[in-house]
């Protein structure tokens, strides 16, 4: 039996405990152009599933009538990585500052950030977004999908 000095003494360690607890955590928050979310956005968040990698992925984890901005906001907080699936779709919605933009942006910030580039070019990327482009990535010009998911599933087990 605690003492109440005790009590007192864990209870903020408990209660981060349950905090923690109830949070949803990811592995990995899938940033992708809206226009990609039925094609290779699916697509990625299928075959990292399939490896047993928890994505967060909005077609999945944004219920109707939430908030979609708080949403993502809680999906980018709960994830240790992120990956920006970079299509001719997303090089196109970037530059109107959407929704795809404020997501990049928060995680250009992190130091866990990698880009997958898809039937577009790391040139074209670094036209429209230096930064992203800059980071070390993977391309689906050089490996398929299925390998892309491969490497990033080795990744977030380490």
């Amino acid at each position: 039996m605690y003492t109440p000095t005790e009590v007192r003494e864990l209870t903020p360690v408990r209660e981060a405990v349950e905090k923690q607890a109830t949070l949803d955590l990811r592995d990995v928050f899938l940033c992708h152009a809206w226009d990609d979310r039925q094609g290779a956005a699916k697509q990625l968040h299928d075959l990292l599933e399939a490896r047993g990698v928890k994505v967060w992925f909005s077609e999945k984890d944004v219920g109707l009538g939430v908030p979609l901005l708080r949403a993502i906001d809680r999906g980018l907080a709960n994830s240790r990585i992120g990956i920006v699936l970079v299509t001719p779709a997303l090089l196109r919605r970037l530059p109107k500052e959407g929704i795809a933009d404020k997501e990049l942006s928060v995680l250009l910030a992190g130091a866990r950030l990698v880009p997958v580039v898809h039937q577009t070019t790391y040139e074209a990327l670094r036209d429209v977004s230096p930064m992203l482009a800059s980071r070390t990535g993977l391309d689906t010009a050089e490996e398929s999908m299925a390998e892309v998911a491969a490497k990033l599933a080795e990744l977030v087990a380490l």
